[in-house]
Parts: structure tokens; C-alpha cells; sequence
């Protein structure tokens, strides 16, 4: 176990990294993670305050998904938020700011650690449950009263973090899909380019342009226009991995950034998420898209290229027939 003062600089650091991050989940998870390194929990979970609700962001817990097997346990849940008003140590310690630690909680739950995600103004944004400490050799244990102060002072920074986040999140937002907006996609492709350059990881990017939406938007109306691209962007969320980057560049365009993910991969994601749509019973009647995917290093050097390259497939998808997938 680290000295002290080795984990006070270690806290430093984490604090510096977390005021980086701008993607709101992938925010939720470091701290979620960092929090459990620092105190060795076996599993933990995220709550943010929704007005008199929490509700589930993140939940971690890697043994019970060894168990159930990889992906069978979603880490972005979509429970029911927990009302403050009905008892639980969460919402105590949302309403109270203390910390509960509480040892041989029951026959799941050996020991929890509950702490108040409280900014320096007082607000509390979340809540961090963690649950059955380890000791080096595996061993459950009670989480140690000494490492509170510790876990008190990332939750304040984890906070603050948060509350940058979801301000710069509504900024970088699609009012009409709640995904990405095209500010933030350029931002963010711009970031993993430079990335991939450095470390010599694969990128690729698919742009995905729905078939036909003139046609539904005259036929059917703006609305059912609107409500296709809703249902569109919901699927693709529902259907990608927590941390691909997705938004809705303009109109009926949207844009999947794969980071560590070679040309191959995004071909056959993109695949996926064509027959996903394919076969969707969308309300306003049947819905395709056509997809283009380009790769770094493969096809391009630089973000404005990458782009270019994927457009280019989308238009060469629609040539050929629509509803179909084409890599540059």
C-alpha cells in the first residue's frame, strides 16, 4: 500500500486529470475507478442528483460480470431512479453530506463505503457507493476510517468536475438527438487523430446518412422527420460501446468516432448498426441509412482527410443502391 503522502500526490494528479476530461461518462467511470484503487473496493456504483432523485450513472463491478459472463452487465444501467425519499445509505448521504462506513452490511455487501460527491459551495451533485474493501491478499475487509478524508477530498474534486462536465455536455449537445453536436465532433476527432498519431493506435470513422429523409420529411412532416432522427440517434447509442464517440453533424448526418479500432472492426460495426436500423420497427414506417468508413493510418494523415474519405463512402454507398455499407 502506498504512504500517504505518496497517495496525496497520487490525488493531486488524479484531480488534474479528471478537470481535462470533457465526456461526461467517461469522467463518471475514472472516478468511479480511481475511487475504488484508492480503497481497494471490489465493486462501486455512481449516482447523480436528479432534483429529489438519484439516478444510476455508472456501476462497476467486474466479479459479478466474470461470473455472468463479459457485456452481460451493462455499466450505464437504465434502473428506475432511487427517490431520496425512500430509505437507503445513497440517499442519506445525499441529503446529509456524511459519509456512511458501514462493516458486515449482509451476506452480499461485506462492507460499503458511501460518500457525498459535494462541491466546495456545498451542492452535492452525486454519490459514490463502493463496496467490500480488499486487503493485498484478497482478503474482504471494512473500508479503513482513515482513508475517508482521502475519499472525501476526490469527491469534492470529482464534483467540480462533474458540474464542468454537464455544463460543457449541454454546450456540446444536439438539442434535437441529445447526442454530440458537430462543434464537439471536430473537437474530439481533432484530439483522437493526434492520439493515434502519437501512440500508433488505429482510428476509424463512420458517417452514416439516413435514406430517403427529404422523402419522409415531405410525406410524413417535419415532426415525423424529427421523431426519425430521435429514434435514429437512440439506437445508435443503445447499440455502440460506452465509450465510441457519436453525433449528429447536421440534418439527417450522423458520425461514429472508433478509437482503437482498425478498418475491419468499423466496417463490421457499421454493419451492425445498418441492420439494427434495417429492422427497427420505426413508427413512421421502414428506415436505412447508408454508412462510409475510412481508418487511420490506412486511408488518411490528418483529421480533414479521415472526414473527406468517410464522406466519400457514404456517397459511394448511396450510388450503389442505398441501405448498404462502403469503406473508402
Amino acid at each position: 500500500m502506498p504512504d500517504r503522502t505518496q497517495r496525496l500526490e497520487r490525488l493531486i494528479d488524479i484531480g488534474l486529470a479528471l478537470t481535462g476530461e470533457r465526456d461526461l461518462h467517461a469522467l463518471l467511470e475514472r472516478i468511479l475507478e480511481e475511487a475504488r484503487r484508492f480503497t481497494r473496493a471490489e465493486a462501486g456504483t455512481l449516482f447523480l442528483r436528479d432534483g429529489d432523485h438519484l439516478r444510476f450513472a455508472v456501476v462497476q463491478n467486474e466479479v459479478l460480470e466474470a461470473r455472468l459472463g463479459t457485456g452481460a452487465m451493462p455499466r450505464r444501467p437504465q434502473t428506475a431512479p432511487l427517490p431520496l425519499s425512500e430509505p437507503s445509505a445513497a440517499g442519506h448521504v445525499a441529503q446529509t453530506g456524511e459519509i456512511v462506513n458501514v462493516s458486515d452490511a449482509d451476506a452480499a455487501r461485506r462492507s460499503v463505503l458511501v460518500v457525498p460527491l459535494q462541491d466546495p459551495k456545498g451542492h452535492i451533485v452525486g454519490v459514490l457507493e463502493l463496496l467490500n474493501a480488499r486487503d493485498e491478499g484478497g482478503a474482504s475487509v471494512p473500508f479503513n476510517p482513515a482513508d475517508e478524508r482521502l475519499i472525501r477530498a476526490l469527491a469534492a474534486q470529482a464534483a467540480v468536475a462533474i458540474r464542468n462536465a454537464q455544463l460543457e455536455d449541454l454546450s456540446f449537445k444536439d438539442a434535437l438527438t441529445d447526442l454530440f453536436n458537430e462543434r464537439y465532433f471536430a473537437l474530439r476527432l481533432d484530439e483522437e487523430v493526434r492520439r493515434s498519431a502519437r501512440f500508433g493506435h488505429p482510428l476509424a470513422l463512420v458517417c452514416i446518412d439516413v435514406d430517403d429523409f427529404k422523402r419522409i420529411n415531405e410525406d410524413k412532416g417535419r415532426a415525423a422527420g424529427d421523431e426519425v432522427l430521435k429514434e435514429t440517434a437512440r439506437l445508435l447509442a443503445k447499440h455502440s460501446r460506452s465509450f465510441t464517440i457519436l453525433a449528429r453533424r447536421a440534418g439527417d448526418d450522423f458520425v461514429a468516432i472508433l478509437a482503437n479500432t482498425p478498418k475491419a472492426g468499423a466496417a463490421t460495426y457499421a454493419e451492425r448498426i445498418r441492420g439494427v436500423l434495417e429492422h427497427h420497427a420505426f413508427a413512421q414506417g421502414p428506415v436505412t441509412a447508408c454508412f462510409g468508413v475510412a481508418a487511420l493510418p490506412a486511408d488518411a494523415a490528418s483529421a480533414e482527410d479521415l472526414m473527406l474519405k468517410a464522406d466519400r463512402a457514404v456517397g459511394d454507398a448511396k450510388r450503389l443502391g442505398r441501405n448498404r455499407v462502403a469503406t473508402f
